[in-house]
């Protein structure tokens, strides 16, 4: 630690939010500290974004061997060797830790201090008994996975989405309770190296129908079995996890995931002892410049109630600092973009159609089927499609939203088109590279003036 104890900004953290925050204010001119009291990087690269999806990338590409549409071009794939894959996994969880967090805060000059964080008073943090004051705090700890209140879970040795990707040997069998974005990239990373999955949940539940449906048809196809219900009990009987349904399904299997969310991970802090408050389920109260109920401290990241990706982390970090600085600015959340990186991806960007007409909007949305998307065609993979929800009344596209196999790589451009406020006419008529899958959003725009099929490249 350096020599004076008063910082212009104290960092608790050193995930998405912490270190955009750091990076930002001393890009201001500030003097930074942050704190970190388990592993430095926080939640995206140590146990979340990074190890999931290098994990998928693996599973996929032997489910493409196994599954390829191309006789003429035989492959095959062998046993999983799961051991050696966590291991590739955690060398490269390694090296991103000190290229992007250890060797950037170094190159940025702000110390990371390892100890446990505690908040005195409203103007004094303790960092493992050692008084730390800044002008400004910034409270950026994240989240940890939920773990529901399922009778009889307490006593089975279940899995979260952290301890599953430390595995090191693969279950004949999985039931995965939940199916949002991370149960359903978990349910299809094991169901694609060989595990039997079962899925408990609705799959996808705030995608537009359109979409989540081609999903379930995906995951079906593969053999894996989905229970739209909810888990009402569960046992651990004789080596094998049992869980019953609120409807009285029975589903078996020899470990149970859990992925039921997130919560915020503020236990340890003491914010009663800031002032610092926290809604019904934990999460830190901010207002629209990411300031708590204490003027001096402020919060970003998924310690708060905001969509749980790292950009919205970094972006909200971000602006925490430059307003910890003197700045008055807040997060546009304008056609934020999400991925779901199963295979098929789900991509979004903007609001769905309920979203819309919940916002009062009168809607007018268009699909396109990927059997009209030449780039699905000559994949011979036509299963999704692409949504587009916008005002009718002045064609201002309002969302994007895909089942594709690039659908991430697609809502870059749709993000851009619905920032720029982009109608549905502009981005029929705007240029898109043939044999690309991002050319279904301009055959998609095109639906809303001529529905009669077109031509390639038309």
């Amino acid at each position: 630690m350096t020599q004076h104890s008063e910082f212009d900004l104290a960092v608790i953290g050193t995930g998405g939010a912490a270190m955009s925050a750091a990076i930002h204010a001393r890009l201001e001119g500030a003097s930074v500290v942050a704190i970190e009291r388990g592993t430095l990087g926080g939640t995206c690269v140590n146990v979340g974004c990074v190890p999931s999806k290098t994990l998928l990338a693996a599973a996929h590409t032997r489910h493409a061997a196994l599954a390829n549409p191309f006789p003429g071009a035989p492959t095959s794939a062998g046993t999983v060797d799961l051991g050696a894959l966590v291991r590739q996994k955690d060398d490269l969880v390694g090296m991103l830790r000190q290229t992007k967090y250890a060797d950037i805060a170094a190159a940025y000059g702000f110390d990371i201090l390892p100890g446990a964080a505690t908040f005195t008073d409203p103007a004094t943090l303790l960092i493992d008994e050692r008084p730390v004051r800044a002008r400004s705090y910034l409270v950026a700890i994240g989240a940890e996975p939920h773990v529901p209140a399922v009778p009889g879970l307490e006593h089975v040795d279940y899995l979260t989405s952290t301890t599953a990707m430390e595995l090191t040997e693969l279950p004949a069998s999985l039931v995965v309770i939940g199916g949002g974005f991370v149960g359903l990239e978990q349910a299809q990373l094991f169901a694609r190296l060989g595990v039997a999955v079962t899925i408990i949940g609705r799959l996808a539940p705030h995608a537009e129908p359109e979409l989540s449906s081609e999903l379930r048809k995906a995951f079906l196809s593969e053999g894996i079995t989905v229970v739209g219900d909810r888990a009402a009990t569960i046992i651990q009987d004789d080596g094998v996890v049992r869980v019953r349904t609120r409807t009285g399904k029975a589903v078996t299997g020899e470990r149970v995931l859990i992925a039921t969310g997130r919560t915020p991970r503020a236990n340890g802090l003491d914010l009663a002892a800031a002032g610092v408050a926290t809604d019904d389920r934990g999460f830190i109260i901010v207002d629209e410049q990411q300031r708590t109920t204490n003027p001096v401290v402020f919060a970003a990241g998924d310690v708060t109630d905001v969509p749980q990706y790292v950009y919205v982390a970094a972006m909200a970090g971000k602006i925490a600092a430059r307003n910890a600085l003197g700045h008055h600015e807040q997060v546009d959340y304008t056609g934020l973009p999400s991925v779901l990186f199963t295979a098929p991806q789900l991509g979004s960007a903007g609001i769905t159609e309920a979203e819309a007409i919940a916002a009062g909007y009168r809607c007018a949305c268009r699909y396109l089927r990927l059997s009209d998307v030449p780039r699905a065609i000559t994949n011979h993979n036509t299963r999704g499609g692409i949504k587009i929800v916008a005002d009718a009344d002045t064609g201002k596209v309002l969302g994007v939203h895909a089942l594709a196999e690039t659908a991430g790589e697609m809502m870059l451009a749709a993000t851009y088109a619905i920032k720029a406020g982009f109608t549905v006419t502009q981005l029929a008529d705007t240029w898109a590279p043939y044999l690309t899958m991002a050319e279904g959003i301009r055959l998609t725009a095109n639906l809303f003036r001529n529905e009669l099929p077109t031509s390639c490249c038309a």
